[in-house]
Parts: C-alpha cells; sequence; structure tokens
C-alpha cells in the first residue's frame, strides 16, 4: 500500500513537472523565458516550447501592431494662437528584452504611459514650430512624419518602434474659437474682395481689347469699303466714258433728261424759247 501511494506521488510530480515544462507561443506574441527575473532566452517562432518547471516562468508580449490614443493636448503654435490636439499612434515591440528591462514588469500599460510622455513631447516641438493654420488643415501629412520621426527616436530605447502618428482633431479651446473664428472670417473676407478686386480689373481689361479688337476691325471694314467703293467709282466712270465715246449724242440726251429731273414737277411753270431742245423734245413726243 505504501509503495504504490509513493509511486502515485512520483508519477504525478512527473505530470505536473512535464506539464509545467511546456508551454505554446502563438504566432501573434513573443515570449520570454525568465529564471528568478532575469532573461534565459527568447521564444519568437510560434509552437511547442519547453522550460525548466518551477525554477522559470514565461512572460508574453503581443506582437500585433498596438494602438495608443493620447489625451488632449494643448499646444501653442508659431502664431502665439492655442490648440487642443488629439492624436494616436501605433507602435509594435520589436526588442522584448529591451522591452522587459525598459517597463520591468509593468508591461504594455507601463510602456504606454512612456509613450504618450515621448509623444506629447514630440507634438509640442513640431506643432510649435509651425503655424496654427499648418496644424488645422487637412493637409498635415508632413507634420505627422515629423512627430512619428522624433517619436521613433526617442521610443527606441524602450524596444518599441513608432509606425504611425496621427492627429485625430486640432481645434482652438472653447474661450479664444468665437474670437478666432471672427479673425478668419474677416480674412476671408478680404481675400474674397481682393479677388472680386482682381476679377473686376480683368474684366475691364477683356472688355478694353475687346473694344480695340472691334475698332480694328470696323476701321479695316471701312478701310475696304471705301476701296471697294473707289473702284466701283472708277469703273462707273470708265463705263460711261466708254459709253460717250461710243455715243456721244444719246449720252448728251441722257444727260439732259437727267436735268430736267431734277427741276421739273408737276408743281412747276416754266417759259421755254421756241428754239429750245427742250421745246423740240417736247413737241415731238407728241
Amino acid at each position: 500500500m505504501n509503495k504504490s501511494f509513493i509511486l502515485l506521488i512520483i508519477i504525478a510530480i512527473i505530470f505536473i513537472g512535464t506539464t509545467s515544462s511546456i508551454f505554446v507561443v502563438d504566432e501573434r506574441e513573443k515570449a520570454l523565458v525568465l529564471q528568478f527575473g532575469q532573461v534565459k532566452s527568447v521564444k519568437t517562432d510560434p509552437g511547442i516550447k519547453f522550460k525548466i518547471p518551477f525554477i522559470q516562468n514565461v512572460v508574453r508580449y503581443d506582437d500585433r501592431i498596438l494602438s495608443l490614443d493620447t489625451m488632449p493636448l494643448e499646444v501653442t503654435p508659431l502664431d502665439g494662437r492655442r490648440l487642443v490636439v488629439d492624436a494616436f499612434a501605433r507602435y509594435r515591440i520589436v526588442d522584448v528584452v529591451m522591452f522587459r528591462k525598459a517597463v520591468g514588469t509593468g508591461g504594455t500599460a507601463s510602456a504606454e504611459v512612456r509613450l504618450e510622455r515621448i509623444l506629447n513631447a514630440a507634438l509640442r516641438e513640431v506643432l510649435g514650430s509651425v503655424t496654427s493654420g499648418a496644424v488645422t488643415s487637412a493637409d498635415r501629412v508632413e507634420l505627422m512624419t515629423r512627430i512619428r520621426d522624433a517619436a521613433i527616436t526617442e521610443a527606441g530605447g524602450l524596444g518599441v518602434e513608432i509606425v504611425d502618428v496621427r492627429i485625430k482633431r486640432a481645434d482652438f479651446p472653447p474661450d479664444i474659437e468665437t474670437s478666432v473664428f471672427q479673425r478668419m472670417e474677416a480674412e476671408r473676407e478680404r481675400i474674397a474682395s481682393g479677388l472680386r478686386a482682381e476679377g473686376s480689373q480683368k474684366d475691364a481689361e477683356i472688355r478694353a481689347d475687346v473694344d480695340k479688337q472691334v475698332n480694328i476691325i470696323l476701321e479695316s471694314a471701312q478701310g475696304t469699303s471705301a476701296k471697294l467703293y473707289g473702284e466701283a467709282e472708277e469703273q462707273a466712270i470708265n463705263i460711261l466714258a466708254d459709253a460717250l465715246e461710243r455715243d456721244p449724242e444719246f449720252y448728251e440726251f441722257r444727260r439732259t433728261l437727267e436735268a430736267y429731273e431734277k427741276f421739273l414737277d408737276s408743281e412747276t411753270t416754266i417759259i421755254l424759247d421756241p428754239n429750245s431742245d427742250l421745246l423740240k423734245f417736247l413737241m415731238s413726243s407728241e
């Protein structure tokens, strides 16, 4: 009976020791094998791993990209207009040994406290070197890249890599928001007035150029018209001269009729000499 009991105890010890020496590393994590608080090995490949039971223990860290939301931070840009900025970062643990030494038993929570201080310092440094307009602009990729690069340098000692930094919101504090909006509105109105004045000037220049082109076209048309009219007059004179040469008497007769047509009408009374050509013509028409 005693031997059976002892055998059961031995089997139980062996079972517990065997199960305590086996652990599994997931593909989404990295593991440290610690012995009395000291790092003995790093397990990064997924699968079944072994450790010394009761002496060594395993600490696991997430190998995925993690997110960190910072608390709203008030910064003062270059133009002195205060802003409240909300930002977040994505980071990853790249050196678990350095990470363990840096944060100790605090783990990810302790690391994020230190990372938030690093991000806040980078935000103040970078955003303090530009105007508030650059911060509130939709196109602030360059600023976020500079913040990330500054944070990467400082976070290197934690064994983490800052993958990305984004500004979620950048607004003016409530106490100065109204006055800032009023100044912005006045500035936009000034710009709009300048654009309207510039547009009016352009309109006047275009109209003046059109009027100039119209005058040039009219003068050219008038010159062409005068030229054509002169050519027509010349052709008419040539035709008349040719007709005069062919039948001078008919031409003289026609000119006489045209002269009579100008001063004779139904209310005109004339006295003609019996030997007048007109009287002869009228008498012959009867």
